[in-house]
Order: structure tokens, then C-alpha cells, then sequence
């Protein structure tokens, strides 16, 4: 697919599309003889886990990381169990670091969206 899918598909922009090709963290499967780059549905998935990367504070490094370690032979699965994460290496116990600092990312974030629904309340009950 086109540059124009791939973003009308993943809600992003060309221009988020077209950076992370730059930086390296989603290049184009192929690009056409006029030089316009050509995406895969593995591209698409690849960018949707960026997507959900990005509110969670992760640097465009620590995703290029994050991918290669999903992407090196089935260690997600493996990273799964973290009691088990010592066991199956370093590359599981690297995501497992991932996810706790996803975990406590999102935790911070639930509580910041508690905080403005409290807010919102607020604000409700002072405009009524």
C-alpha cells in the first residue's frame, strides 16, 4: 500500500509516517521506479504497535529496541511469564523492563485521567 493508506489506515499522519522512515523505526518495504514508498500489512502492524508506544513516553530508541526484540524469534512469547523472564534470557528480561515501564506509565496515566474527570465534574456541577 501507498504512504496515503498506511496513514488513512493508522490515523496518523504522512508526515509521522514519513519520520519514522527517515529515523529508521518504520522503513518502506519497497519503493515504486518513482520513488514512492510502498508499505506491507507486516509495515501496518508494525506501525500500529508504534502507535501504542508513543503515548507511553517511549523514545523513537527504545522502540526500535522494543521491535527488535519482539520481532527476534518468538521472545514476546517467552517475556510473557515474567517469574520465567530470567530463565529465557536476556532479550525477555529486557521486555519485561519494557513492560513494567509501560505498566507504570499507564498507571500514572489512569491516574491524570481520574484527575481530570474529577475536574470536568467539577466544573459540571459548577455551570449548572
Amino acid at each position: 500500500m501507498h504512504i496515503g493508506e498506511l496513514a488513512e489506515r493508522t490515523g496518523l499522519s504522512l508526515r509521522t509516517i514519513r519520520h519514522y522512515d527517515d529515523v529508521g523505526l518504520l522503513p518502506a518495504t519497497a519503493r515504486t521506479d518513482g520513488g514512492f514508498r510502498v508499505y506491507s500489512e507486516a509495515d501496518a502492524a508494525r506501525l500500529m504497535l508504534i502507535k501504542q508506544m508513543k503515548p507511553l513516553g517511549f523514545s523513537l530508541e527504545e522502540m526500535a529496541e522494543i521491535l527488535s526484540l519482539l520481532n527476534a524469534g518468538g521472545v514476546a512469547e517467552r517475556a510473557g511469564a515474567v517469574a520465567g523472564a530470567s530463565a529465557a534470557g536476556p532479550a525477555a528480561a529486557r521486555l519485561v523492563e519494557f513492560l513494567e515501564r509501560a505498566e507504570h506509565q499507564r498507571t500514572k496515566m489512569a491516574r491524570n485521567l481520574e484527575q481530570a474527570d474529577e475536574f470536568i465534574a467539577m466544573l459540571g456541577r459548577q455551570t449548572s
